[in-house]
């Protein structure tokens, strides 16, 4: 049997896990870290801390696993996007890493986006609906005029993928899922785009050379096999962006499919054979993790709603959970299932900041509406699964506008868990849902391009087929059909109807 190490670079933590060839999980841990934000604006993490979790991880998982480090095989990565690093010549970093949340380079975005936003160029050439200054295109912009010692000496521009492969390996590697987001990257011919390198006073010897993701780099370099407590022959092997992961590790690899990652935020997946563009732009375009292969991929509002309200309401549901050994979300789950669909009116709008994918209107408030004096806070916490359920069917709706089909909905992240909330929206969808086994998807999504890098599968889709196992289905109901489709347009119509009253602020 042989295994495959995967590695989860999060924002605020790395989780390592191991998988055998089934796709069967044999041992996970997680390393935590805090990010530095020097101003309002700005967050930022020493390179060092993104090694130590990596390095610290995999020794810890080697020690509660007791395998044997020759029987790991490959090392897979799944990575967070836009996190920017820059090294000299020597490899070492010149400043701390931006990670994709610093927001300092509004400027530099604004100033992008009216040399390179006409006529929609820009999203024509990357995929993203706007330039904003998340993009490591605004970020190395700011650098070049804020910190120009640093800029000028800057040999690579990597983000946190190129880095880590770049330690493990002295190779310069990077992949399409995580560059389309830089906004210096072609996604349809895919090189590197001349007139934004041009403009930021880039060249493309600065940046990785391309690869697909799920191929080998090379095996680990023999003093960093020794510091990582791993046998010399491990194969590294490029990674991908960690919604693409996700939605890997769940099966959504063909067109038809469509996965959603309920957690703090909502991301959504659906696979395409080539780019379509929106031409409303209000869907963003990326690249797979499997060649040839694109998606839309977008976020909006997701579980920090159900969050902000079970920490606001059910603070004695909480306290009980723990007391008990139960989760509270459990607890809410079990109140939920009693209130009838529809809550009896009760509609809410879940713009707690500003509404994202496909209304992108940053002045949206949170909304609930109707009730009355019959309305428990039960009705409540269902009337926020059922918005979430709505913001999904928002994003599909413009998917089958414009002709990307949806077939079937695949879940994962915190609210997969929760079954009352998987029929709410397989019924407010009117799609099936499935839920996988495995609930470390972006860690198996990774492992499974690790696998068909080292060999041991021929393909994804032959990783896929053996490594991704469904755990349960979810129908439409047709009881609830009728409910469901006033709710649904209830819901519409209430965002339109404020918009005017959003914008007053």
């Amino acid at each position: 049997m042989e295994n495959i190490l995967s590695i989860d670079a999060g924002t605020t933590a790395f989780k390592t896990s191991l998988f055998d060839e089934t796709g069967r999980l044999l041992g996970i841990s997680t390393r935590e870290y805090e990010l530095l934000t020097p101003t309002t604006l700005a967050v930022e993490l020493p390179a060092e801390t993104f090694w130590n979790a990596l390095k610290s991880g995999i020794k810890d998982l080697v020690k509660k696993t007791k395998i044997k480090t020759e029987d790991i095989r490959v090392l897979g990565l799944s990575v967070q996007g836009e996190t920017l690093l820059m090294i000299d010549k020597k490899g070492n970093p010149l400043r701390n890493a931006i990670i994709w949340l610093d927001n300092r380079a509004q400027k530099e975005a604004e100033v992008l986006s009216k040399q390179f936003d006409i006529d929609g160029i820009s999203y024509k050439t990357t995929g993203q609906v706007k330039i904003v200054p998340t993009w490591p295109a605004s970020k190395i912009f700011w650098i070049r005029k804020h910190e120009k010692n640093v800029f000028e000496k800057v040999y690579k521009f990597l983000l946190l993928e190129d880095y880590l492969i770049y330690r493990m390996t002295n190779e310069f590697v990077a992949e399409g899922s995580l560059l389309c987001s830089t906004v210096y990257w072609n996604i349809t011919t895919k090189k590197y785009w001349d007139e934004m390198l041009d403009y930021l006073h880039v060249s493309v010897d600065q940046l990785p050379s391309v690869r697909e993701s799920g191929e080998a780099v090379g095996e680990l370099k023999p003093e960093v096999a020794k510091e990582l407590g791993l046998s010399r022959k491990t194969i590294v092997a490029t990674g991908v962006l960690d919604q693409a992961a996700g939605a890997i590790g769940v099966g959504n690899i063909k067109p038809g499919t469509f996965s959603e990652n309920t957690g703090a935020a909502l991301a959504i997946c659906a696979t395409l054979k080539k780019p379509i563009f929106d031409k409303q732009a209000r869907m963003p375009i990326h690249y797979h993790g499997i060649p040839d292969t694109y998606m839309a991929h977008t976020f909006t509002t997701g579980g920090m709603v159900l969050r902000w309200y079970r920490d606001q309401f059910w603070a004695d549901e909480m306290r009980i959970g723990k007391t008990k050994g139960i989760d509270a979300y459990d607890l809410i789950d079990k109140e939920v299932a009693k209130v009838p669909p529809g809550c009896e009116g009760l509609i809410m709008l879940p713009h707690l900041q500003g509404a994202m994918a496909p209304e992108i209107n940053p002045k949206a408030k949170g909304v609930f509406y109707g009730f009355t004096l019959k309305h428990t806070k039960a009705y409540f916490a269902r009337a926020i699964m059922e918005a979430i359920a709505c913001i999904v069917r928002r994003n599909i709706d413009v998917l089958e506008e414009l002709h990307i089909p949806v077939n079937e909905i695949r879940v994962l992240g915190g609210g997969a868990r929760s079954d009352i909330w998987n029929q709410i929206k397989a019924d407010i969808t009117r799609k099936t849902i499935l839920r996988t086994e495995n609930e470390e998807a972006a860690c198996l999504g990774a492992a499974i391009l690790a696998g068909k890098a080292a060999g041991i599968y021929d393909s994804v889709k032959d990783a896929s087929r053996n490594m991704v196992r469904i755990k349960k289905t979810y129908k439409p109901q047709k009881q609830n059909a009728e409910t469901y489709r006033d709710t649904y347009n209830k819901y519409v119509e209430l965002y339109d109807d404020l918009c005017g009253l959003f914008s007053l602020e």
